[in-house]
Order: C-alpha cells, then sequence, then structure tokens
C-alpha cells in the first residue's frame, strides 16, 4: 500500500524564486538563505519520493474574490505554472497523479471534509517555490505532485484544528491507497509577516521559533492556536503556517525531526524549514 515517507514544512516567498530564476542564489543576501536548504536538497536527491501532496495557498491566481474554495485538491494530470503579472517562472510543468487524487477526494470527501475538486488549476509561487527551494532547476520535476490549495487570505480561513485533522484524513487516505507508492507530505507559507498597514515588515522571531518547537513536539497545542494569536503575533499573514499543521496532521504522533533552519530576512519575511520522518 501506499505509505507516507516525510513531511516537509517551508516558507514559500516569492522573491526567493526570483532569487533563483536570476541567478542571485549565490548573493550576499540570498547565499545564507540558500545554504539553509543544502541538507535537504541532497536528502531529496537520495530518494524522491514518487508523490508530493503540496499545501499552499493560492495568491489570487487561480482564484480571486469571485470564488473562495476553503480547500481545493488538483486532480488533474498537470499543473501550468501562472502568469503572476511579471510572466510565469521557467520551472518545469507539474505533473499530477490523478488516480491518487482520484482516491484522495473519495476519501476526504466520504470522511466529512468538502473538497473544491479542481479539474484544471494553474499553479502560483506558493507551490512552486517549495519545489525550487528542494529540487532546483531542472529539466522536469523528479516527483509528481497533487496540489491541496488553502483559503488563508480571505476570511474566514480554516482553524488550525480543522487542517490538522485533514492532514490526519490524508494519512487515512494514503494508508488505504493499493499500489505501492512513496508519498510526502509538504506544507507551505509563513512564517512571520506582515505586507501591509502599520505593521508592514513585522517579524517575530520568538514566536516562530516557539511554533517550530511545538509542531514538532506537541502539535495538538499548536491546532488549538486561534486566528487572532496568528494575526497578533505572526502578522496578517503568519495565518498560512495552519497549512503546515496538515503535513504534521499526515505524520504519525511521533516525528524524528531531521533537519531545521530559521533565517530573517528574506525580502521583510521569516523563512521556516522543517523535514519529518515519522516514526513507528
Amino acid at each position: 500500500m501506499a505509505r507516507i515517507t516525510a513531511g516537509l514544512a517551508t516558507s514559500h516567498v516569492p522573491a526567493i524564486g526570483m532569487a533563483i530564476d536570476l541567478g542571485k542564489t549565490q548573493d550576499a543576501y540570498w547565499q545564507p538563505l540558500f545554504a539553509g536548504y543544502e541538507w535537504t536538497r541532497s536528502w531529496a536527491d537520495a530518494a524522491p519520493p514518487d508523490v508530493v501532496i503540496l499545501v499552499y495557498n493560492d495568491h489570487a491566481s487561480a482564484f480571486d474574490l469571485t470564488m473562495i474554495p476553503t480547500f481545493a485538491l488538483g486532480t488533474a494530470a498537470s499543473f501550468q505554472p501562472c502568469d503572476e503579472g511579471y510572466g510565469p517562472r521557467p520551472v518545469p510543468v507539474v505533473q499530477g497523479h490523478p488516480e491518487l487524487a482520484a482516491h484522495l477526494a473519495q476519501s476526504l470527501i466520504l470522511d466529512e471534509f468538502d473538497l473544491t475538486l479542481m479539474n484544471q488549476l494553474d499553479v502560483d509561487h506558493g507551490l512552486t517555490v517549495p519545489l525550487s527551494l528542494v529540487y532546483g532547476q531542472p529539466e522536469a520535476w523528479p516527483t509528481k505532485v497533487i496540489p491541496l490549495a488553502v483559503n488563508v487570505v480571505q476570511y474566514p480561513p480554516p482553524t488550525g484544528n480543522r487542517c490538522f485533522n485533514l492532514g490526519k484524513a490524508i494519512r487515512r487516505a494514503v494508508a488505504s491507497y493499493p499500489e505501492d507508492l512513496s508519498v510526502q507530505v509538504w506544507g507551505t507559507g509563513g512564517m512571520s509577516h506582515q505586507i501591509q498597514g502599520a505593521r508592514a515588515g513585522l517579524i517575530n522571531q520568538e514566536w516562530d521559533n516557539r511554533f517550530l518547537d511545538a509542531i514538532v513536539s506537541d502539535p495538538a497545542a499548536v491546532a488549538a492556536i486561534p486566528h487572532i494569536e496568528y494575526l497578533r503575533e505572526a502578522g496578517s499573514e503568519g495565518v498560512e503556517m495552519v497549512m503546515w499543521l496538515i503535513m504534521r496532521g499526515a505524520l504519525s504522533d511521533d516525528v524524528e525531526a531531521l533537519h531545521r533552519f530559521y533565517h530573517v530576512p528574506a525580502s521583510n519575511t521569516a523563512v521556516g524549514h522543517l523535514v519529518l520522518q515519522p516514526q513507528p
């Protein structure tokens, strides 16, 4: 049967994608950030999974205020990088896994999670930047990807607890898939940042690092964090971190942290990164 072999969490700052695309990864400003992903790139190259379920949020690229799905599952065979106003990123087309996606859709909906099924979906930096951080600039991504878009832009977003429980349902769904597949679940977004208003540029390193500690050792406590705490402590965009809880819920209760990285700043944003391995 299919099995979840690892969970990965990372920020998906759009400027990181621009730095990669423009060949600036070794510039003095960017080099310390990319150095924090060197371990992960070596780890990922050694044993790429068959499929990544990649949890991200759309940034008014595929969705806008006329349609706001809380959870949208990409079920297509492929997903084109979208134009976010400066042309599509020069990255490979994302290849999906329609069979596993269809199984996830059936299992999750019958498990009482109401999903929007996307048979066509263009993906933005929220999905492509994590792939670039882990896999660099290949001619083709070395793994198939099932996008799972979460609304963390327009109020009301789902609670951390709802996301955590969705991750648990994904764990059950993957375990019931009969094909022998290695699956990873990635949660993206965050960490603390705010891009508008009087607190634009806010970064809360202490809160971020407590979050990194707790999501490994006490994810149920993290799942109980209310939206208002994310907004107050981590900025208006800090609520993106509820998406990390989908990844964490998809793993076993006990995990080993294989790698941890935290860096400030990256375009006025705190960058966090974890690689977790479920324990028996």
